[in-house]
C-alpha cells in the first residue's frame, strides 16, 4: 500500500506542468498602455505571441522616470523573480530635460540589478523630438546603444520605429500610440526578445 501511494505521488509530481518563466516589462506609459484597454497594450499582445512557457508581468507605470524605476525595481525583482527583464525607461527623463549622466547611471544600475538577480535584460531605446535641441537629443539617442555595448546586451530596438511620421497612429496628445499601433511596437521589440527567450 505504501509503495502504491509513493508511486502515485511521484507520478503526480512528474505530471505537473512546468512553471512558466517570468518576463518582466518595466517601463513607462508607452508600455503601461496609457489611454488603452489593458488587453490592447503591446505587453499584453506579447503574452499571446510568446506562448504559455512565459508569463508576462507588466510592471510599467505612467510618468515613470529612470530614478523612479530604479527605486521600484529591487522589490519587483524579489516579488516576480523574472528570467527576462525588459527596461523601457528614459523618455520622461528626456522630456523633462533631466541630466543625461543621471539617466545613464540609473539605467546602468537597473541593468546591474536585473542581471545580478539572474535575469537576462533587454534595454529598449527611446528618442526625443528635435525641439529639445540637437546636442541633447543626439546624446540621449546615443545613450542606449552605449549602455547595450557596455553590458553586452542585444542592440536596443527603438520602440516607436516606423511611427515617427504617422500622426494618425497616435492619440490626441501625439505622444502615445493608439491601439492599432501596438502590434507595430511589439514587432519592433519581439525579434530581440525572441533571441533572449530561447
Amino acid at each position: 500500500m505504501v509503495s502504491l501511494l509513493l508511486s502515485f505521488f511521484l507520478c503526480a509530481q512528474i505530471a505537473q506542468p512546468a512553471k512558466p518563466q517570468v518576463l518582466l516589462v518595466f517601463g513607462d506609459s508607452l508600455s503601461a498602455g496609457l489611454g488603452l484597454r489593458a488587453s490592447e497594450s503591446w505587453p499584453s499582445l506579447l503574452q499571446a505571441r510568446i506562448g504559455e512557457s512565459w508569463k508576462v508581468v507588466n510592471a510599467s507605470v505612467s510618468g515613470e522616470t529612470t530614478g523612479g524605476g530604479l527605486t521600484r525595481l529591487p522589490a519587483a525583482l524579489r516579488e516576480q523573480r523574472p528570467s527576462l527583464v525588459v527596461i523601457e525607461l528614459g523618455a520622461n527623463d528626456g522630456l523633462r530635460g533631466l541630466p543625461l549622466e543621471s539617466v545613464e547611471k540609473n539605467l546602468a544600475a537597473m541593468i546591474e540589478l536585473a542581471e545580478g538577480s539572474g535575469a537576462k535584460v533587454l534595454l529598449i531605446s527611446m528618442q526625443l523630438p528635435p525641439n529639445f535641441g540637437e546636442d541633447y537629443t543626439a546624446h540621449f539617442r546615443a545613450l542606449f546603444p552605449a549602455l547595450a555595448k557596455r553590458f553586452h546586451l542585444p542592440a536596443p530596438p527603438f520602440l516607436l520605429e516606423g511611427l515617427q511620421d504617422r500622426r494618425d497612429l497616435f492619440q490626441a496628445d501625439q505622444m502615445h500610440p493608439i491601439a492599432a499601433a501596438q502590434p507595430r511596437l511589439l514587432g519592433n521589440v519581439y525579434p530581440a526578445l525572441a533571441l533572449l527567450a530561447r
